[in-house]
């Protein structure tokens, strides 16, 4: 981990408006204190999805700018997912972070990407990021199709009002997977009420 004193930007994500930052600045903070870095900035984003590109996340954006500009000399994030879930994005926003001069500290990693080292692991946890976003999203299509396959009698299809039980089975599995419910109803196209409906029956 670099030790010298340097100018730090925190960025902070959460998903769902039933998750809070709080954690994540509060670890970053304690970290940078510890190294004797200054935080010059936090960004903080929620909620956004990690799977969407710099773009549509604004304060992504603006960090990184922040960076271009060579107001920070080190970006700080609580772990690889909170930057983002899909390989190609991670190493385009390491990429900007490290053209510029600035290095990444991911705490929950342990990951310093001024290190050749860490620029390796760096790679290698954005592949596994990207890998858990797939299977999320495959489980759920064969929910889906399982539920259209064997449709239970006397209920309808897919959707509302009714819950099919591959619905059910979708929205169980996500919820015990730490996704929260806005989440899990955007993902399943259905209703918050028919996410927390399910969930209070478990």
């Amino acid at each position: 981990m670099t030790k010298k004193p340097c100018k730090v930007a925190i960025y902070a994500r959460v998903s769902t408006t039933d998750q809070t930052c709080e954690n994540q600045l509060r670890d970053l903070r304690a970290a940078a204190d510890r190294q004797g870095w200054t935080v010059v900035q936090e960004f903080i984003e929620a909620p956004i999805s990690g799977s969407k590109a710099r773009d549509q996340r604004p304060q992504l954006d603006a960090m990184l700018k922040a960076v271009s500009a060579r107001k920070v000399d080190m970006v700080m994030a609580w772990s690889v997912d909170r930057l983002g879930r899909s390989m190609l994005d991670l190493m385009n926003t390491l990429q900007a972070v490290r053209e510029k001069g600035a290095g990444m500290y991911l705490h929950q990693n342990n990951l310093d990407t001024t290190t050749k080292d860490g620029r390796a692991m760096f790679g290698m946890l954005g592949i596994f990021a990207e890998y858990e976003r797939e299977m999320i999203q495959e489980r759920v299509r064969a929910g889906m199709a399982r539920a259209k396959a064997n449709p239970t009698p006397g209920k309808q299809a897919i959707g509302r009002p009714k819950v099919q039980q591959g619905i059910e089975d979708s929205i169980k599995e996500l919820r015990s997977q730490g996704m929260g419910i806005l989440k899990v109803a955007r993902t399943l196209g259905c209703g918050v009420s028919t996410v927390q409906r399910v969930m209070a029956a478990v």
